[in-house]
Order: C-alpha cells, then structure tokens, then sequence
C-alpha cells in the first residue's frame, strides 16, 4: 500500500472521498498545518462526533478541506483564509458532483472553524469541526505546534527578563509563551460542543503543566 494510499485510509470509511481530497488539503510547507495535523482532527471530530452526533461525511470533507488555502499567521490576510479555504472546498466538491446543500454545509464549516475570523458556527458539523481543530491548539500538541509557528515567525520563546509579562504587555509575536495567555488558555471557554469541551479541559491542564516545567528550567 503506497503512503498516499495508508493515508486515505484513516479517514475510513471515506478512504475514496479522502483520495480525491487529501491532493488538494495543504497548501503550504507549514508543519503546524500539514497532513498529520489533518490526522489530528479527523480523530478529534470522530472522538467528537461519536457523543454528539452529526453527518461524518460532511465532517470528513471539513476536515481534509478546512486548511486547503493557507495564510501565513502574520499575514494581513490571515482573517480571510477560511473564507478562501471555503470558497475553495467548495468548488472542488461540486466538481466530485455534491449536492448544493452538502457543499454549503461543508463551506460552513470550514468558514467558521477560524479563531481568527470570528464567525459563530451555526451547524452541529460546524461546531465539531472548529472544536476539533482548537483541540489541536492545545495540549502537549498545541505547546509542540506553538513552538513552531514562533520559530517560523523568528519569535523569541520568552522574555528574558519578564517570561509572564508581569511587568509588560504581553506580546505573542515577539514571544512564544505570551501566546498561551493571549490565545491558548482562553480556547476552552469557547468550545461548542459538550465533548469537545470536556477534551479541552484535560488538554489545558497539560499546557498549563508544559508551561510551569518551561518556566522551573528558566
């Protein structure tokens, strides 16, 4: 079995609509946005989906089309990437011969799954979706992905002086531990379902536990 082939294969049993998709699903040489991030939420949405309900082709769709147009984070552009990511999942789909009403479910989705664009998600599918990419903002991952993004945004890890901003505003684009505050620990209260909130929860309390060794080492 080829890689590509192994891959289709977790998003069982959509492996066919997984093969047409996965070609078109990144964008960029981003590793916080890349194929295993995708693996990610697929099992997060499933973990999800399985106590809430909902259409799990539509969120296999989301999922693989959620990050299809990618912005970097400091781009100017950065709100309007899961509108051009929907935009863009949504002619893909109506060229594999989806009904309307599936593809607008699946543009929703993908629309509202963005922090960054702020718009409240309207269906259950939407719901899972934008909680099970968050999910994957936070937690041992989440720290991991943080860490990254700082570095290919050429971020410090931390002030040297004052790492929790105690005497400063906090400033998650020169250090990388500022965004746990700016951003990350304030992702859970914002969950939509009732499931993902409860994986949130556990996932916090390890950031917070990654955050308290960073700084024992400082």
């Amino acid at each position: 079995m080829t890689v590509s082939a192994q891959l289709a294969a977790t998003f069982a049993p959509f492996e066919d609509l997984a093969t047409r998709l996965l070609p078109h699903a990144v964008s960029s040489d981003d590793g916080s946005h890349d194929v295993a991030h995708l693996l990610r939420v697929w099992k997060n949405a499933c973990a999800i989906q399985e106590k809430e309900g909902g259409d799990l082709r539509l969120l296999a769709a989301a999922v693989l089309l959620h990050d299809c147009v990618s912005v970097e984070k400091n781009s100017p552009l950065r709100s309007q990437a899961s509108r051009l990511a929907a935009e863009k999942a949504s002619g893909l789909l109506a060229d594999l011969g989806w009904c309307v009403w599936d593809i607008g479910g699946v543009g929703h989705a993908i629309l509202t799954h963005s922090f960054s664009a702020d718009i409240m998600p309207e269906t259950l599918e939407a719901k899972i979706l934008q909680d099970a990419d968050r999910l994957d903002a936070i937690g041992m991952v989440g720290a991991a992905r943080c860490f990254y993004i700082a570095g290919r945004m050429g971020s410090a890890l931390y002030d040297p002086l004052d790492p929790l901003a105690n005497n400063r505003p906090l400033d998650d684009k020169a250090y990388a531990i500022d965004h746990f505050e700016t951003k990350l620990f304030r992702l859970t209260d914002g969950f939509q379902t009732t499931a993902g909130r409860r994986m949130a929860e556990k996932r916090q309390a390890k950031l917070a536990q990654v955050l308290a060794m960073m700084l024992e080492e400082i």
